[in-house]
């Protein structure tokens, strides 16, 4: 009897060609070749073998195969010529188009819905990802009548989410797929319900807690391992770990805090994914400093950071309400003079930003002693906020940290936020229309 491992070396490779349609006046901030490059990655991270790759530039779009007709026929030809199994098309497609393109090319078609939701699939170890996976991957597949999980013809145990060899494309039942749906919610009730009461016990301990966000291989993962001593999958690849992992973090002071490394954002996130990231957007929402880290060595950088503030946005976080520090990673991979630079630009930077290298360790200690100072308790006070004071909530919440509020029916608001003293005083220059009261 073989194991899943011995089955997955004996899988044939399967040789890919990966195209990024270039729209014009899409108006996004990347660089055509670094989205085809960053699609490369998401297919390697699904184990696919990149044969060819290219940038295709679409002055309008056609409805039936997305390309025109005779970039269609280019496009067989090469495939046909260099033996290709599968097309990554980075950019979302409809059913339609799909079936055609697979149709006029003779090869399996994977969109970059389909890429993400499948490198998901692979990645998920928690029984809420796997669940949230499967309900994703449901939701996507609702609207096409065949399975699109079987071109890669190999056996995963535990989950059927990828189809073994033999396998046959069956139209999918709609109402089996609802019925399989509403189970699966049925299912992620009772998984939330479990990690609510498991937040609730962590609230009740006197630990800060901190967040890493960033864009999927910005080096999250590398850092955290460096500055909690764990020893959390970092591989240089996207999407190498998906579900939230926390660990205790150990401040100058020696108070300690609690570190969650959560799942890496990528631009143009398929909204069918925006539920499985629920466990990460908690952690953020309920994180009393939430670092953003960035891989600064990238010409992509400020594209990348932009992008990880639509997605939290996307899913309901409102970033100007957070402690937030930046964290320029990756230091070691840029020039000294840049490096310099670099340094410079971070004392200067708003939000707070530390030049750091997860992989050296340089900048860390700098970055720990910037969390205790954020994290340092003080005796909470309650500020009333008549209504119309939006501006002076959002600052509390930005540079305090809030232990409780409560909305009046007259659009005012009561918050017990502990301050920093000169905290306290920058808000009562600000804002001297809030009440303070000391307890």
């Amino acid at each position: 009897m073989s194991t899943s491992k011995s089955v997955d070396r004996e899988a044939p490779v399967q040789r890919a060609l990966v195209i990024h349609p270039a729209r014009d006046g899409r108006g996004s901030a990347r660089h055509p070749d670094a989205r085809l490059e960053e699609a490369v990655g998401l297919a390697l991270a699904l184990d696919l073998e990149v044969s060819e790759r290219m940038v295709v530039n679409l002055r309008q779009l056609t409805p039936a195969t997305l390309f025109g007709k005779g970039k269609v026929e280019e496009i067989r030809v090469l495939i046909e010529v260099e033996e290709l199994d599968a097309v990554v098309i980075d950019d979302a497609l409809t059913p339609v188009q799909q079936r055609n393109l697979e149709k006029a090319w003779s090869a399996k078609v994977i969109d970059r819905t389909g890429l993400i939701l499948e490198i998901f699939a692979l990645r998920a170890r928690t029984r809420e990802g796997r669940l949230q996976v499967e309900l994703a991957r449901l939701t996507y597949e609702k609207s096409r009548l065949v399975r699109t999980w079987t071109h890669l013809e190999r056996q995963r145990g535990g989950f059927g989410v990828m189809g073994g060899p033999g396998e046959t494309q069956i139209e999918t039942d709609r109402r089996l797929i609802a019925e399989k749906i509403r189970k699966l919610k049925e299912e992620l009730i009772e998984v939330r319900r479990t990690r609510t009461l498991q937040r609730s016990a962590r609230r009740r301990t006197p630990f800060p807690t901190v967040a890493l966000v960033g864009y999927t291989n910005a080096g999250k993962s590398t850092l955290f391992n460096r500055l909690t001593n764990a020893t959390v999958v970092a591989e240089d690849m996207l999407f190498a770990t998906l579900d939230p992992t926390l660990r205790s973090l150990k401040l100058p002071d020696g108070r300690p805090a609690i570190l969650s490394d959560t799942v890496g954002f990528i631009s143009d996130l398929p909204h069918e994914l925006v539920e499985a990231f629920r466990a990460t957007l908690e952690e953020v929402k309920e994180a009393d400093v939430v670092l953003h880290v960035r891989d600064i060595a990238s010409e992509e950088t400020k594209a990348q950071a932009a992008d990880v503030r639509t997605v939290l946005e996307r899913l309901g976080v409102n970033m100007d309400e957070r402690r937030i520090v930046e964290v320029w990673n990756k230091a070691d991979l840029l020039p000294a003079e840049g490096r310099e630079e670099a340094r410079h630009d971070a004392r200067r930077a708003q939000p707070p930003a530390v030049l750091v290298s997860a992989v050296t360790g340089v900048g860390c200690d700098d970055l720990l002693t910037m969390i205790a100072g954020l994290v340092d308790e003080a005796p909470p006070v309650d500020v009333y906020a008549p209504a119309g004071e939006g501006a002076a909530i959002a600052w509390l919440y930005r540079h305090g940290r809030v232990i409780e509020r409560n909305d009046g029916k007259d659009g005012s608001v009561r918050l017990a936020v502990s301050l920093t003293a000169q905290a306290m005083g920058q808000f009562e220059q600000l804002y001297p229309q809030a009440e303070i009261r000391t307890h």
